[in-house]
């Protein structure tokens, strides 16, 4: 089944929450803030191969994404929806 990725907006104009329709993890809660520490979830690696990503979090039904402040939601939206579909 493939995953439904609906994506919401916070308070941080950096940061959106992708609400996922498939399980993220078992239970609690992850933050990633570099990609070497990222490796050990294929979803948050992936996520951070996108340019301008500068952190993810990730619960058991959504993932938030902080990007950088000089990089454009135009290009890390689309790649991030991408990485959770094609891992989850």
């Amino acid at each position: 089944m493939a995953v439904e990725v609906s994506v919401t907006t916070t308070p941080n104009e950096n940061a959106l929450k992708f609400n996922c329709s498939q399980p993220v993890l078992e239970s609690g809660y992850k933050t990633y803030n570099d990609a070497e520490k990222a490796a050990e979830s294929p979803v948050a690696a992936k996520i951070f191969e996108t340019d301008g990503v500068a952190s993810v979090f990730l619960m058991t039904d959504f993932i938030t994404v902080t990007k950088k402040p000089e990089a454009s939601w135009e290009s890390v939206q689309p790649a991030t929806i991408e990485a959770i579909k094609s891992t989850l």
